[in-house]
């Protein structure tokens, strides 16, 4: 009876977890960390002549944060479109596995309902999911629909406000918003490795470590977002094959 008890409990416990608006109170950290580096991006997007409605619909139909400063960059430069649009993919490509790792987990619901939410999953949305598997929840569509809006929403209103303050802001550098977004990263990878377990947490720093070798080393051959990419794929085979 005990057992069955904490059964329902736990199932009560999920149904009230996963619903939108605890999504959306999920997404705070992600919120937060979006403000100040959407703010940055519409600074920047200015600072390579862009005007405050094209960093809007950058924001509204890109939706990513290191694409878009990665394009903001490529224009400034007068990079040819076609480089700009392959690098772009090249960098967005990530999404594709991470919608791959996901989707087991929504696999009994509607095609749509799985497009809505890969449409709009990030990096940092994707690691508060897998946080929260880690945790024993069952990921439901309405919780990441809440997740993954409230970011998104977030992301677009914080690259116009930046867009809008370009004229007050010379030097984002000054107030700190080029460090946020590392600093959010940081913040995810930390979450991460709390739910790892204890055997299995050495393999994950090795690998981290790994990570920053070779960045280092490639970034002295080739360009950082190109760098990042192999960087990834060689470690991420360098810990399927070594993970026990």
């Amino acid at each position: 009876m005990g057992m069955a008890n904490a059964h329902i409990k736990e199932i009560i416990n999920n149904d009230i977890e996963m619903n939108a608006l605890n999504g959306a109170k999920a997404s705070i950290p992600t919120v937060m960390g979006y403000t100040s580096v959407g703010i940055a991006a519409g600074l920047v997007g200015v600072a390579s002549n862009l005007s405050p409605l094209e960093i809007t619909l950058f924001a509204i139909f890109m939706y990513g944060g290191a694409s878009q400063f990665i394009i903001y960059g490529l224009l400034a430069a007068a990079t040819p479109l076609a480089a700009i649009v392959f690098t772009t993919f090249i960098v967005n490509l990530r999404h594709f596995l991470l919608c791959l790792s996901l989707a087991p987990h929504f696999k009994d619901f509607s095609m749509k309902k799985n497009i809505l939410i890969g449409a709009f999953v990030t990096d940092e949305s994707f690691g508060v999911a897998a946080n929260q598997r880690a945790r024993g929840y069952k990921l439901t569509p309405n919780w990441m629909y809440g997740l993954n809006f409230s970011a998104y929403a977030t992301w677009v209103l914080a690259c116009l406000t930046g867009s809008v303050l370009a004229k007050w802001i010379a030097n984002p550098e000054a107030l700190g918003l080029d460090y946020a977004l590392t600093a959010m990263f940081i913040a995810l990878l930390i979450l991460q490795l709390q739910s790892v377990a204890s055997d299995k947490l050495k393999h994950h720093l090795s690998l981290v470590i790994y990570m920053i070798i070779a960045m280092l080393i490639l970034m002295t051959m080739m360009p950082s977002h190109i760098a990042l990419i192999v960087a990834t794929i060689i470690v991420a085979t360098i810990g399927v094959v070594t993970e026990k």
